[in-house]
């Protein structure tokens, strides 16, 4: 068996057995695939495609190519992954509540990406946090706290890592087969019982039409049901930010109003759909109705900020982090308002374009070697419907520099339109696909 004659198949329009495409994801691995060869099988599974069980197939391949956890936990492991969008913290609220349901959560995440926020970065403008941790530490953060937020180790899905960064460079990122085996693969390897996705379509998603974020959560559903794994996906709306801030330290401060202030904000109500879905396909609650409304309960009540707390020690947070939380949260230098150019109402946003004025500020990574600062953004930002007077606040931008402030109020008013007439809305909520 030999790289060549794989990608020979493809070429031919065939698809690998699963022992070729294991013997494929463990060269990656391993280094015995060189990156022309990879790049070559990246462009062939792109133009071609592998069907439903081949990609299934590269899928446990990629998941079989580095460690696969396992728990010594006396209840269910479940997890969520999101397919990223803006002011999207949900994992944060989402992990404590379903602990303090008595699931077990290891959420292994990841970096910001394009204009989208990286969980672990927003993690980590608490001072004291690390998100690298042993798997020996992940496991006994799990038993002792119910849930942990971490980053990957390097002996998780390495094929999974090598074959993203030559598929960043071959123009083969879109593929539907290998983006499903790259978010599966890495997931998986955490052996949860129950999986939920987050597909965002919208102007802040990458998933710009609902056909697009259908057929991605029905691959991933579909291949994540054939690695044995039980999952549904939910497919939801990200035509505005899902928290009124963007930025790392801002997004933290929302997560925390979600979860101390007793109301029901949109942060709170997909965090509780989602819960909900899995707590059903856990076999933790009969039906979507009680999981979602026992979440929310426990978000409402603040049980879910004493168990962050508790998550977050565990990691090197201060003790007393979610008793006085805006204490320990870095600020900007810079504080500016963006007024409203005209009377109207809010009528559209370019979430992506919000996303990347955030970038640009230093909240986000433009190359990998970048560093982030923390505490700049975009925070109090109107609502789609909203009507405004003019000169009221679109927004208020966080920033380091006035320069810099002054490019993202410009950056705000353009991606940001008001309109005479209020807009028709969409729910927050497009489609469930269940196991």
């Amino acid at each position: 068996m030999d790289a060549r004659s794989i990608n020979a198949k493809l070429r031919r329009g065939q698809v690998p057995t699963a022992e070729e495409l294991r013997w494929f994801a463990q060269g990656l691995a391993d280094g015995g695939v060189s990156d022309a060869q990879a790049g070559a099988f990246a462009m062939a599974v792109c133009m071609g495609g592998l069907g439903a069980q081949g990609r299934a197939d590269l899928t446990v391949a990629m998941r079989d190519s580095g460690d696969v956890l396992t728990w010594d936990v006396d209840g269910p492991v479940i997890d969520k992954h999101s397919t990223g969008g803006v002011g999207d913290s949900v994992s944060l609220v989402l992990a404590p509540a379903l602990a303090e349901m008595g699931a077990y959560v290891p959420m292994i995440s990841g970096r910001g990406l394009g204009h989208t926020g990286g969980t672990l970065d927003k993690l980590e403008s608490i001072p004291g946090v690390t998100t690298q941790i042993s798997e020996d530490r992940l496991a006994q953060i799990l038993r002792e706290t119910g849930a942990a937020i971490v980053g990957a180790t390097g002996q998780i899905a390495p094929a999974d890592k090598r074959l993203y960064a030559i598929r960043d460079v071959t123009a083969t990122v879109e593929s539907l087969d290998l983006i499903t085996a790259s978010i599966l693969s890495k997931k998986l390897a955490a052996s949860p019982d129950a999986l939920v996705l987050d597909v965002k379509v919208g102007s802040g998603a990458f998933m710009k039409t609902h056909e697009d974020a259908r057929n991605l959560a029905q691959a991933l559903t579909q291949t994540a049901n054939a690695a044995g794994c039980r999952t549904s996906a939910v497919i939801t709306d990200m035509n505005q930010p899902l928290a009124p801030a963007l930025g790392n330290a801002l997004e933290i401060c929302e997560v925390m109003k979600a979860m101390t202030n007793g109301r029901n904000t949109p942060l709170a109500e997909i965090s509780a759909e989602l819960g909900g879905v899995l707590l059903v396909d856990a076999g933790m609650c009969a039906t979507l109705d009680e999981g979602r409304e026992k979440l929310a309960e426990i978000i409402r009540s603040g049980r879910a900020a004493e168990r962050f707390g508790r998550m977050m020690a565990a990691v090197g947070a201060p003790l007393h982090f979610v008793d006085n939380w805006s204490r320990y949260l870095p600020e900007a230098s810079v504080i500016l308002e963006v007024p409203a150019p005209s009377t109207g109402y809010v009528t559209a946003m370019d979430g992506e374009a919000l996303g990347l004025a955030v970038v640009a500020l230093g909240g986000g990574r433009q190359v990998e070697s970048d560093v982030i600062d923390p505490a700049v953004g975009i925070s109090n930002i109107v609502r789609l419907g909203d009507k405004l007077d003019k000169g009221a606040p679109l927004a208020v931008i966080h920033a380091a520099r006035e320069d810099a402030a002054q490019q993202a109020a410009q950056a705000v008013l353009q991606a940001i339109s008001l309109g005479p007439d209020s807009p028709s809305l969409p729910g927050i909520v497009h489609e469930r696909i269940t196991a």
